[in-house]
C-alpha cells in the first residue's frame, strides 16, 4: 500500500479575472522511503500541488474542486480539519521555498523550532528546546546552544534552510514535502543542503517529494520524477527512463534547455512561446502551440497518462499511437555529443553501456 495516492486532484482559483485551473487532474503515488521529483517551470501547478495536499490554498481565491489523497487511510482532502492538523508538522512536514519570509522575524530560532512538540507531542518547554538544539547540530548548524536563541535575520541563507529543515525534521514526519529547498542559494551550500536531506531521509526512513525547476538537482536525487506543465502531468517515471528515454517533447525541451548541456560557443537552446493561460479553457495538449513535433490531432485530443513501458506513462498522443519516436542527444560540458544507445535492455545512471550509458555517438555499441 502506497503512503501517500493523490487521485485526480483539482485546484482552481476563482479570480476577477476568471477561473485559474492552477492544477487539473494531477494523480500520482509514493511509497516509504521514495524519492519523488516534481518537475517544470514556473507557474506549471508543482507548489500548488504541495500547499493542496495540506490544506494551505488561501481560501478563498482558491479551492480544491475535486480529488482524493489518501494518506495511511486519511483522505487529506475531505477530512476534517481537527484531523489534518494532527497530520500536518507531524506526519507531513513542508520545507518551504523562501526561509526568510517563512520564518517569522518576530521570534527566536528556538521558539519555532520547538512549537511543533509543544502542540503534537504536548512536551515540556525544556524537554523541546533541548530537542532542538540536538536537531540544530544534525542539520550542521556550530554552536548551536548559543544560536538557538538568535532571530532569522542573524542567520546566513544557507544556515536559515538548515534551520527550516530541522523544523520539518524535529517530529520525525513519514513524508516531507521539499519546495524547492536549494533556491537562491549557491551552488556549494545547495549540495551542502541535498546531502543533508539525504542523510536525514536515510536516518529516519521517510519519504520526500522534492519540488524544483532544475533538473540537474532532480536527476541526481529522485526514484521517480513526475513533469509537469500547465497544471497537468506530461510524463511520469524512474529518474533512469525520463532522462535517458524521454516519452514526451516537452520533457525533451526541457532536458535541451539545460546549460551543461550545451557546446561551448553555441546558442543556448530556448523554447518557443510562452505557458497557456490557465484562466482560459485548453482544447487538447496544453504543450501543442510550442511542440515541435505536434500535429492537428494534438490540439484536439484530451490528454491523458498511459502506460508505454512498465512504470512509464506519458500524455503526449503521439506517442501513445506509436507515430512518434522520440530520440535525446546533448553535449556535456566539453561539448562532446552524446548519444543514448537504444539497443541494451537495461537504464542504470551508474552502469557502463551495456546498461544504457550515453556515450560518445561515434563510438558503436560493443
Amino acid at each position: 500500500m502506497s503512503l501517500l495516492r493523490v487521485s485526480n486532484l483539482r485546484t482552481f482559483f476563482h479570480t476577477r479575472n476568471g477561473v485559474v485551473r492552477a492544477v487539473n487532474g494531477v494523480s500520482f503515488a509514493i511509497e516509504k522511503g521514495e524519492t519523488l521529483g516534481i518537475v517544470g517551470e514556473s507557474g506549471s501547478g508543482k507548489s500548488v500541488t504541495g500547499y493542496s495536499l495540506l490544506g494551505l490554498i488561501p481560501q478563498p481565491p482558491g479551492r480544491i474542486e475535486s480529488g482524493q489523497a489518501l494518506f495511511n487511510g486519511v483522505d487529506l482532502l475531505s477530512c476534517p480539519r481537527n484531523t489534518l492538523q494532527k497530520i500536518r508538522g507531524k506526519r507531513i512536514s513542508m520545507i518551504f521555498q523562501d526561509p526568510m519570509t517563512s520564518l517569522n522575524p518576530y521570534l527566536r530560532i528556538g521558539d519555532q523550532l520547538i512549537e511543533p512538540l509543544r502542540i503534537h507531542d504536548r512536551m515540556d518547554r525544556s524537554v523541546a528546546m533541548a530537542m532542538a538544539v540536538e536537531m540544530l547540530k544534525q542539520v550542521g548548524i556550530q554552536d548551536a546552544a548559543t544560536r538557538i536563541q538568535c532571530y532569522p535575520h542573524e542567520f546566513s541563507g544557507g544556515m536559515r534552510q538548515r534551520v527550516m529543515i530541522a523544523m520539518a525534521l524535529i517530529t520525525r514526519p513519514d513524508l516531507v514535502i521539499a519546495d524547492e529547498p536549494t533556491t537562491a542559494l549557491d551552488v556549494t551550500v545547495q549540495a551542502q543542503i541535498l546531502e543533508l536531506i539525504k542523510k536525514m531521509q536515510n536516518d529516519l526512513g521517510m519519504a520526500v517529494i522534492l519540488i524544483s525547476h532544475d533538473l540537474g538537482v532532480v536527476s541526481g536525487v529522485c526514484d521517480r520524477v513526475l513533469v509537469m506543465y500547465a497544471g497537468q502531468i506530461m510524463e511520469s517515471g524512474t529518474t533512469d527512463d525520463l532522462f535517458y528515454r524521454p516519452l514526451h517533447p516537452y520533457n525533451q525541451a526541457l532536458q535541451k534547455s539545460r546549460p551543461a548541456l550545451q557546446s561551448k560557443g553555441a546558442e543556448l537552446y530556448t523554447i518557443p512561446g510562452l505557458p497557456p493561460d490557465l484562466s482560459k479553457t485548453i482544447g487538447g495538449c496544453p504543450f501543442a502551440p510550442r511542440c515541435e513535433h505536434a500535429n492537428d490531432g494534438c490540439g484536439r485530443s484530451e490528454p491523458g497518462l498511459e502506460e508505454i513501458e512498465p512504470r512509464h506513462h506519458t500524455s503526449c498522443a503521439r506517442i501513445q499511437k506509436g507515430d512518434l519516436r522520440l530520440t535525446f542527444s546533448a553535449a556535456n560540458e566539453q561539448g562532446e555529443s552524446f548519444a543514448v544507445c537504444g539497443r541494451c535492455p537495461g537504464r542504470s545512471l551508474a552502469s557502463q553501456c551495456a546498461q544504457n550509458r550515453p556515450r560518445p555517438a561515434a563510438v558503436p555499441c560493443p
